[in-house]
């Protein structure tokens, strides 16, 4: 008994840390990749609506190397119904190798989820991150807008993986 106690155990364990490291099906994460390209501040364009996010406007991911290796996350954004600024600071760390644009995030402790730069154009101006399932998207920019051959290219490798696009809240910049 205690031998199939202790299976389930590592199983789910091993479920749980394969899941912060996941890409979806059909997903691709970008390689080479590039860590002090990727590095500075983005935009949020677009992304799913969810729940930490809700009623976010102006919303920037600003990424930073510490000593240790890993990347500050600053996730800033302006909640337009509370009229305050709301601020999230995690980590990141790639899942595998620095060469490849799998990362895992972290922001409550040890608990991480996937983040998956699944396509960059402009030398590192726009991205396109996918979570660890198809419940989390989101288009990035160094500006506040993207040009549309850009967003039209995301949106279209987005859907061949099986995103519904036409879920994405397009975010406001003032």
């Amino acid at each position: 008994m205690k031998s199939v106690l202790y299976t389930f155990l590592i199983m789910g364990l091993f479920s749980i840390i394969n899941a912060c490291s996941s890409i979806p099906e059909g997903a691709t994460a970008v390689s080479p990749f590039n860590k002090e390209k990727y590095l500075g501040k983005w935009y949020e364009i677009a992304r799913f609506d969810y729940r930490f996010e809700k009623n976010l406007i102006n919303v920037t991911a600003e990424y930073s190397l510490k000593e240790n290796g890993t990347i500050k996350v600053v996730n800033r954004g302006y909640n337009y119904v509370k009229q305050n600024w709301e601020e999230a600071i995690g980590k990141a760390k790639f899942a595998r190798d620095e060469n490849k644009g799998m990362l895992k995030v972290s922001f409550f402790g040890p608990f991480y989820a996937g983040y998956n730069v699944i396509s960059l154009e402009g030398d590192y101006q726009y991205a396109l991150i996918a979570g660890s399932s198809l419940d989390y998207l989101w288009i990035l920019s160094r500006s506040k807008t993207i040009p549309m051959d850009v967003k039209e290219k995301f949106l279209k490798i987005a859907q061949s993986i099986g995103y519904k696009t036409n879920n994405l809240v397009w975010v406001k910049h003032d």
